[in-house]
């Protein structure tokens, strides 16, 4: 029976995130990382917890705090990772999600007020218009996390930010969902309007019924990805082996 989540896994996740940038070369050694309120607001973590996150990589050697200046890139490379952390895959996530924001999505349409359901309904137009670009993006992350806070629960939004910081801190996973998507946009801004529709009724049932369908056709498009995907790497593989039997018959 696992216990309740780490509490340092949120600085962890921070840590990690920001070490990927400076390995991909995004901060390069002698670079200046932006300030602790501008990380805090990127992140939409506390800065206590930037702090820790700092903590970690200078521990680790990838940075410098220079009083009264910054935190400066001295190396780069990876965070060393904890071997008992796994990747975890879009597919694990849209499950995660499910579980998580179905339940609390239910509990926000007996708890949301008109202010946030105003919120909410724009947020949602915003994403019909930029479904398709980088913004629908943040529009998503800020959408979920809003239904998260309507619910009145600490706990939940805290758990729900959890998930989504997930997203950010492996690659693959954001890269997929992404991908999921871009592949039917308009289909995705659709979901949440109706999502917003369902909490407008304050009927829970529905409201879990509609995250779930969304979630579920995420799934659908992560499956039918990974198909298209697998097919692509087969036509390539064959194509290789025949060119390689057609080099080996001509001699």
């Amino acid at each position: 029976m696992s216990g309740a989540p780490d509490p340092q896994k949120l600085y962890q996740q921070v840590a990690r995130s920001i070490a990927a940038s400076i390995s991909e070369g995004r901060y390069a050694p002698g670079d200046r990382l932006p300030s602790e309120r501008a990380l805090a607001d990127s992140f939409r973590v506390s800065r206590p917890t930037i702090r820790d996150a700092m903590i970690a990589l200078e521990f680790q050697g990838l940075v410098e705090a220079r009083q009264g200046s910054g935190v400066y890139v001295t190396a780069r490379g990876d965070l060393e990772k904890d071997p008992s952390e796994a990747e975890v895959s879009a597919l694990e996530l849209t499950e995660a999600r499910r579980l998580f924001e179905g339940e609390a999505c239910a509990l926000a349409a007996a708890a949301v007020e008109d202010e946030q359901l105003a919120a909410l309904d724009r947020m949602a137009r915003e994403l019909g218009r930029h479904a398709a670009g980088e913004e629908g993006e943040r529009l998503e992350h800020d959408f979920h996390i809003a239904v998260a806070h309507a619910t009145r629960n600490a706990a939940i939004v805290a758990a729900v930010e959890e998930i989504w910081m997930l997203r950010r801190q492996f690659p693959e996973c954001a890269n997929g969902l992404r991908r999921a998507r871009l592949s039917a946009p308009e289909a995705f801004a659709d979901d949440h309007r109706r999502i917003v529709d369902a909490l407008r009724s304050r009927d829970p049932k529905s409201a879990r019924r509609v995250i779930h369908d969304h979630l579920n056709r995420t799934v659908e498009a992560l499956l039918a990805m990974a198909e298209r995907d697998a097919l692509e790497r087969t036509r390539r593989d064959m194509a290789y082996r025949r060119d390689e039997l057609l080099r080996r018959t001509a001699i």
